[in-house]
């Protein structure tokens, strides 16, 4: 299946069915009085999360989608039939948002999940309901209300915990494959990942988190060199970055700390959010080097890269390091998951140095009554 991650399309709700002005007929009610009925409901649409999908395809070629309008209202007292909703099913990360006001329509995070994209219209009033004391043969009704119309670009943000940035051939996929059940294609070329690939990562029986493998960047990718930056979406919602660098380019003209920096501007120039979040160095390929240079190579590459923050080194292909590095990143996402939960659980609460909670004077809902 191919894969799609950006897609624009258009949604038009149906319209509302139009109220009737009738009047009774039936020969023993010569006083019958209005009974023209309303017009039906016009059909909505709705955005869901199926976590069965995973890519934006179905979208790419059916442009357009319409619900039908809502049925005419008829004499009698009879109602016009409202028409169904339209539920458009979508991958779980999807981002709705409106083509002409730049809003948000609605973010997809849980399997499941509605989102209203369209308002159908409501039904016109039938003259039934315009009869008063002084007003017996009404003949007001209304028209039915038009449906929205919206004009909606979708992008599919992959739900992951962790996300692995670097150059082509630097590894990336070769490290997925080691510690996850994903099998992205591997070849000794660059750009052989042409899509993000998604990976579970097993800790233990009762412990896992996902890894996301994205095409691999190179300097100017910001001005559209080899596959772009359109890939670097796709690592907005993990936790962490794991920043893999080939430490033993076959070529011996590459300098892997000139290649480094040149990925971290490349971030810096997409989202400023996504530089800050939180980012380890992994050096790859160290099965490569002489284990007496090792240790040289390595502490080179930080003085000139200036890294102060955690480094790992591994050998993806002979699983060297790999264990320590998944145990490492299972142990920092479930402090952050424990200390989201405990945000959610007590809301305007802080926690002292010595672990007691009081309250957060800042927090509004606190403030005293004056």
């Amino acid at each position: 299946m191919k894969f799609i991650d950006e897609t624009r399309i258009e949604v038009i709700a149906g319209d509302g069915g139009n109220g009737v002005a009738s009047f009774c007929r039936e020969k023993f009610r010569p006083f019958g009085g209005p009974d023209g009925g309303d017009g039906g409901k016009g059909g909505s649409i709705y955005a869901v999360a199926d976590r069965n999908i995973n890519t934006l395809v179905d979208y790419r070629y059916a442009r357009l989608h319409k619900a039908r309008d809502g049925e005419n209202g008829r004499g009698a007292d009879c109602y016009g039939k409202g028409a169904d909703d339209v539920h458009l099913r979508m991958p779980v990360g999807t981002l709705i948002v409106d083509e002409i006001s730049g809003e948000v329509i609605a973010d997809l995070t849980e399997h499941g999940q509605e989102a209203l994209l369209a308002r159908g219209g409501e039904g016109g009033w039938g003259n039934i309901h315009f009869k008063t004391s002084t007003n017996r043969a009404p003949r007001q009704k209304t028209e039915g209300k038009t449906g929205e119309r919206r004009e909606l670009r979708l992008e599919l943000k992959v739900l992951a915990d962790v996300g692995l940035l670097g150059m082509p051939n630097a590894g990336k996929s070769t490290f997925i494959t080691a510690v996850s059940n994903a099998r992205p294609k591997i070849a000794d070329y660059p750009f052989t990942t042409l899509h993000p690939n998604l990976g579970v990562v097993r800790v233990s029986h009762e412990k896992s988190f996902v890894i996301a493998d994205i095409p691999g960047l190179i300097e100017g990718a910001a001005e559209g060199a080899g596959l772009g930056i359109q890939f670097l979406r796709h690592l907005q919602r993990t936790r962490l970055l794991l920043h893999i660098v080939d430490l033993a380019p076959f070529d011996a003209g590459v300098d892997p700390v000139k290649d480094a920096k040149a990925i971290v501007q490349e971030l810096k120039k997409y989202d400023e959010s996504l530089y800050d979040k939180t980012r380890w160095l992994v050096l790859n390929k160290v099965d490569m080097i002489p284990a007496e240079e090792r240790a040289k190579r390595v502490k080179d590459f930080k003085k000139r890269f200036g890294w102060k923050g955690p480094v790992f080194e591994i050998s993806a292909l002979t699983h060297e390091g790999c264990q320590e590095l998944v145990v490492a990143i299972y142990d920092h996402i479930a402090t952050q998951r424990q200390g989201e939960q405990r945000e959610d659980e007590t809301p305007g609460m802080a926690e002292d140095a010595r672990g007691i909670s009081s309250i957060d004077p800042d927090d509004p809902r606190f403030k005293a009554v004056e």
